[in-house]
């Protein structure tokens, strides 16, 4: 949807990173390991941000928390912009996620738009291989969040 607005965008995977960056790449290695400083460029050079996060244990997964810590601080998120889409099984489409997240970003500077996606009972309103929406409530919503986010 951001490309269809004429806005750059490339994904960020966390499936992709590498096994040990939990152990390689943060605190006193930040910086050392050459398999996750990829991520790490990535994440620094963009100025606006979209997390796409689904709801793990009442909040965000511990994957990210960590992802974070390996990334450079405070200047990846102070004064950048992002927005949130939440997803869950349960109804409330990871609202406490969202929220969790919201003030991590804050506490680091970044400013998170108003509008955070809650996408409730995913299973049931999307098509999980390959993924792909087939709410058209959703539909609507993330277009409006794209459109505002391009201009936010």
């Amino acid at each position: 949807m951001l490309q269809e607005l004429g806005a750059d965008s490339e994904i960020v995977d966390l499936a992709e990173l590498p096994e040990d960056f939990a152990f390689s790449a943060l605190y006193e290695n930040n910086g050392k390991n050459e398999k996750f400083n990829p991520f790490r460029s990535k994440m620094s050079e963009a100025q606006k941000l979209v997390f796409i996060l689904p709801e793990y244990n009442g909040s965000y997964p511990g994957v990210l928390k960590t992802f974070i810590d390996g990334l450079e601080w405070p200047d990846t998120f102070r004064h950048k912009k992002c927005a949130l889409i939440g997803f869950s099984s349960g109804v409330q489409g990871g609202s406490d996620a969202l929220s969790h997240l919201t003030d991590v970003f804050h506490y680091m500077g970044m400013h998170v738009m108003a509008l955070k996606l809650k996408l409730g009972q995913i299973e049931k309103n999307s098509i999980l291989e390959p993924f792909s929406i087939t709410n058209e409530i959703y539909l609507n919503l993330m277009k409006e969040q794209a459109e505002q986010f391009v201009k936010f």
